[in-house]
């Protein structure tokens, strides 16, 4: 069975659910299709985001309150309560995730667990909230004037919403802002280098992921019709949690799966432990966590790519077909100055990385900046591009000052990089990885993209990236993960990536580094033909036979400091570059 017919047989499946199974199971899928939901918002926020949260349950009770109160003790329909708490959880979410996503490592799942807990209070001890006695009598969704009282008939319209989000999360993380999306796990600096507001966009995700828990909590109200605090613990946070681990926390069906295995199991043990052992008391909690250690032992990514390898892979994707071509920045005119590094210093406590570092680079040229391991060379390719600011000094890009710019910034004026050490995304394709590079260049929403209609300006990014793929003499490798690829082949994905933005300064890290003789010719001639294009090319490089057969000029730093200047010929003749390098031998060598 292929993965396209699975789908549609489980699409199937979930259609007839109700004309096979018992009323109790009915109400089964319905928690499934309601925590499917929760688990789908950290799926975005967690599993492709990297940003751990303990309380979406908080936000499934806001929306759960929300409409219970307006439709008891304001008799608002259920329909209008549900744009009414989505608003009030939007407020919330804003003003905490400007400050909970600021934080990192530990800080962030505990800050999480902090305010997930004052909220549930909050839920137990307001009085318009019943307290802990909660609000009953809450109203059944209507349609077209028939109410949805039972299980059964609020099937549908809990799987509806639960299918049309997973659709249109699938499509979101399919576009420009997914590919971003996907970089803030683990490639938060390169995200930035390419454009991408990482602050901001993180704050976007946990919007959407309370929103999801949000819109899961109003049909939740209107299913059991009576709300109290119990289901919005801390306990069921971290059961949302556990729902998208063991499904596959970065695949968005893997909530379906996740939120099925772990509610059908807490079923399942309640029911047979008691026979088993012959006692009662919550053993099924202790099975249950034996159970999913031994699962996230053999399936570390989730069921679901473990269930996906066991069928037949689809057919092979095709290359991005022809689109409209992207407009380009204006080349600048020739002898422009186009960086102007003047006293340049940045320390690192004691270590003094950059000292009054002083040089310019004009439009059309190839400026090789080279030096010993530890010269400082990374560290003044960061200051330019943003990663890191300059403690004095001033850097002007086409004569505006850019030190105190953030890297989004800079590379939205036309600069572009690569990384000393390869920075890709090693779980995404070549293909997504190099249109990642024109992120600016693209102007699709998160609206547009859940909605699908953003595959115009779509077409136009992956049609710009295959280009530049071909360009690097990566096609064959388009589709294959970008980790699998060798040393070399990464190189050239981060320069491909580097070019779909159009930049017109241009900054690569030992771009030669593990490559062979002929693919070192072959860079070479492609960097040539970029500076011919109008591009400025800044280069670190370590491999000497290739820099001075390259560049323009040569920049040379020492323990941070300029240490000579000048074209190839002569800073293979100068004395103090050769004692820097090798110690005193009388010539300079690759």
């Amino acid at each position: 069975m292929s993965r396209h017919v699975a789908g549609l047989a489980a699409l199937g499946l979930l259609v007839a659910a109700p004309f096979l199974l018992s009323e109790f199971h009915i109400a089964l899928m319905n928690y499934i299709g309601l925590a499917s939901i929760v688990t789908l918002g950290l799926v975005l926020l967690t599993g492709v985001g990297g940003l751990t949260s303990f309380g979406q349950a908080a936000f499934v009770g806001i929306g759960a309150y929300t409409s219970a109160v307006l439709t008891t003790s304001y008799g608002i329909s259920p329909w209008l309560t549900l744009p009414a708490g989505l608003a009030l959880i939007a407020v919330i979410a804003l003003f905490l995730g400007s400050i909970t996503m600021r934080l990192s490592g530990h800080f962030l799942p505990l800050g999480t667990i902090a305010w997930g807990i004052a909220i549930y209070f909050v839920f137990g001890n307001l009085e318009m909230l019943g307290k802990y006695s909660g609000i009953a009598e809450i109203p059944p969704l209507h349609l077209f004037d028939k109410p949805l009282s039972d299980g059964r008939e609020v099937y549908y319209p809990i799987w509806l919403v639960a299918v049309s989000l997973l659709f249109a999360v699938r499509n979101l993380l399919d576009s420009r802002i997914g590919r971003a999306i996907r970089a803030l796990k683990s490639r938060g600096t390169m995200a930035e280098s390419v454009g991408v507001d990482t602050s901001r966009l993180k704050i976007i995700i946990f919007l959407l992921a309370a929103l999801l828990a949000g819109t899961s909590g109003w049909l939740y109200a209107h299913f059991m019709r009576y709300v109290n605090p119990t289901p919005f613990n801390i306990n069921s946070g971290i059961d949302y949690l556990f729902m998208a681990v063991i499904g596959g926390s970065s695949h968005v069906w893997g909530a379906v799966v996740g939120a099925g295995v772990l509610t059908l199991l807490k079923e399942w043990l309640k029911d047979i432990l008691p026979k088993l052992i012959e006692h009662s008391g919550n053993y099924e909690i202790v099975v249950f966590g034996l159970l999913i250690v031994l699962l996230m032992h053999r399936t570390r990514d989730g069921l679901l790519p473990f269930l996906v390898r066991l069928l037949p892979a689809g057919e092979h994707p095709k290359p991005p077909a022809a689109a409209e071509s992207l407009p380009e920045r204006p080349r600048p005119a020739n002898c422009e100055r186009m960086l102007d590094v003047c006293q340049a210093n940045k320390r690192f406590e004691a270590l003094a990385a950059v000292r009054d570092l002083s040089f310019e680079l004009d439009a059309g040229e190839i400026l090789g900046l080279i030096g010993p391991n530890g010269a400082g060379k990374t560290t003044m390719f960061n200051l330019i591009s943003g990663v890191l600011p300059a403690d004095s000094g001033e850097i002007r890009f086409r004569g505006e000052r850019i030190d105190r710019l953030p890297a989004r910034e800079i590379a939205r004026r036309g600069v572009a990089r690569t990384f000393q050490h390869a920075n890709i995304l090693p779980g995404m394709t070549v293909l997504d990885n190099v249109a990642l590079g024109a992120h600016l260049r693209g102007s699709g929403g998160v609206i547009s993209a859940s909605l699908r209609l953003d595959r115009a300006d779509e077409a136009r990014l992956l049609w710009e990236a295959r280009m530049r793929i071909e360009q690097v003499g990566l096609a064959a490798h388009m589709f294959d993960l970008a980790g699998n690829l060798s040393l070399g082949s990464q190189r050239a994905v981060e320069i491909a990536r580097a070019m779909c933005a159009d930049p017109v300064l241009l900054l690569l890290d030992e771009p030669a580094a593990g490559l062979r003789h002929l693919e070192k010719q072959k860079l070479a001639a492609l960097l040539r033909d970029l500076r011919g294009s109008g591009i400025s090319i800044l280069l670190v490089e370590h491999d000497m036979d290739f820099v001075m057969g390259l560049v323009d000029r040569v920049v040379v730093m020492n323990f941070g400091e300029k240490l000579s200047e000048g074209v190839p010929q002569q800073i293979q003749r100068d004395p103090m570059v050769i004692e820097a390098y090798l110690g005193g031998v009388n010539e300079l060598v690759a």
